[in-house]
């Protein structure tokens, strides 16, 4: 399925985890991998632009942090980001510059592009997301089955085994995910498509689309 691969989803010069992607196919695939990169990463960060607070956590100095978030390492925290008031970052995350971390969002191993934005009650756990996507209040990422077997993504023309228990989601570049939706384990959606609110979404979700319901997928025009 050609429309899952990095290339396809990605703009891999909007976010400062380029080298987590190269040779990899699937999006998926850097997330046992996260952890390391950040640690090795974060030892050649500039001091003169990033400073390292506590245990592998290197914040950008330009970076809004709220003293009420919770920070937990490995963690980078890119130039002009934003974290704001009790947002929960329990580790192995990378949040690009200009992205925002809302009040009471939690991640968790996660790769945030630039000017990603979760700003409100969101969860978002083993997933990556695009640049400038936009995740509406409440929405969030289902990472584990209810049956707890290995995550599988579905799409119209074939599906692709993971081999992980916890995948959430894949947003490509420019995606809106419409307020209170939950995107199920497995989702992939495609650069540039919306999710309407209150939606239940899984499987593969087409570039330039409209998620107005499972079984009413409709292409922009």
């Amino acid at each position: 399925m050609k429309n899952v691969t990095v290339s396809e989803l990605y703009d891999l010069k909007e976010t400062i985890a380029t080298g987590l992607f190269e040779g990899v196919s699937y999006p998926w695939e850097v997330l046992p991998k996260i952890h390391d990169f950040i640690i090795a990463l974060g030892e050649t960060l500039p001091e003169d632009v990033y400073e390292k607070r506590g245990e592998n956590i290197w914040v950008a100095k330009n970076a809004k942090v709220a003293p009420t978030a919770c920070l937990n390492g490995p963690l980078i925290i890119d130039e002009e980001a934003e974290v704001r008031h009790c947002a929960f970052v329990r580790g192995n995350a990378i949040v690009g510059k200009g992205a925002v971390v809302g009040n009471s969002t939690e991640l968790k191993n996660v790769v945030l592009f630039n000017k990603v934005q979760v700003p409100h009650y969101n969860y978002v756990g083993d997933s990556v997301l695009g640049f400038k996507s936009h995740m509406g209040a409440g929405s969030i990422t289902s990472n584990v089955k209810s049956d707890k077997t290995l995550v599988v993504v579905k799409g119209q023309d074939g599906q692709i085994e993971t081999g992980l228990k916890k995948m959430g989601a894949m947003l490509g570049d420019n995606v809106e995910v419409g307020c209170n939706s939950v995107l199920n384990p497995g989702t992939v959606i495609g650069r540039n498509s919306n999710v309407y609110p209150t939606s239940c979404v899984r499987g593969v979700i087409p570039e330039n689309s409209i998620f107005k319901a499972q079984d009413k997928i409709v292409a922009k025009v």
